[in-house]
């Protein structure tokens, strides 16, 4: 376990699964035939999601923002990822990773004396390196596609039109467990808040001035409580 091979491919760790699985036993089936079975495993599931409904980037695991709570900048942000460039991107990073499964698949040999099962578990061996391929494929495809947005010109981001509401749920990916926010509101920044002078207070405006908590956690609108300032008195001349 002390190789350098051993600490150079399993940095990333779904890689170096993938390479682990690939290197149990001897290929059972005809070579070209394992690469295509893995690869169609783990790409095409996570291409044809970010072709035809991305991922919900609002979302941690298995834990997403409502879309009802989300602001008009999230909104903008979705509709980037629905974009032909996303699409292009992600055909993109698809080729990439079938060209990193051959040179893993060619690799495999030589991690044969650290695989996780006995020779005979071929078929478990690809069954690891398929799933592992799989989670690389979806961690490499969201992280562009986030890349692709986040580098949106400000012009061209002020011009995008807010994905409709009505329409996220069935245009794109989202967990199953629906919450208000996904971070909790810390005592220092509520009371921050209550003590800052309205005058400070302003709308916020584009993706660059928005805070990472306001992207994360969207603020739903209080429709039970009191919504106006206190009226002023005003003097009479």
């Amino acid at each position: 376990m002390d190789s350098p091979f051993w600490g150079g491919y399993t940095a990333d760790i779904p890689g170096g699964l993938c390479l682990l699985g690939l290197a149990v036993g001897s290929p059972l089936l005809p070579v070209w035939l394992e690469i295509f079975l893995v690869a169609v495993a783990g790409i095409v599931p996570v291409l044809w999601m970010q072709w035809f409904r991305p991922f919900y980037i609002f979302s941690i695991l298995v834990v997403a923002v409502k879309p009802q709570n989300l602001t008009s900048v999230q909104q903008q942000i979705l509709t980037r990822f629905k974009t032909k460039l996303n699409q292009g991107i992600a055909l993109f990073v698809a080729v990439l990773l079938a060209v990193i499964l051959w040179q893993l698949y060619r690799l495999a040999p030589l991690a044969a004396s650290v695989a996780p099962f006995p020779p005979s578990w071929r078929w478990a061996g690809l069954l690891l390196a398929a799933s592992a391929f799989l989670a690389s494929n979806l961690f490499l495809q969201v992280s562009a596609s986030v890349m692709a947005v986040l580098l949106t010109p400000e012009s061209e981001f002020a011009a995008t039109k807010p994905h409709v509401l009505e329409k996220i749920r069935q245009d794109f990916t989202i967990a199953p467990w629906q919450v208000d926010r996904l971070l909790p509101a810390f005592a220092a920044e509520t009371t921050a808040a209550v003590s800052a002078p309205v005058e400070s207070i302003g709308p916020a405006s584009g993706i660059g001035n928005s805070s990472v908590d306001s992207i994360v956690n969207p603020k739903p609108v209080d429709t039970n409580g009191v919504t106006s300032l206190p009226e002023q008195s005003i003097e009479k001349k």
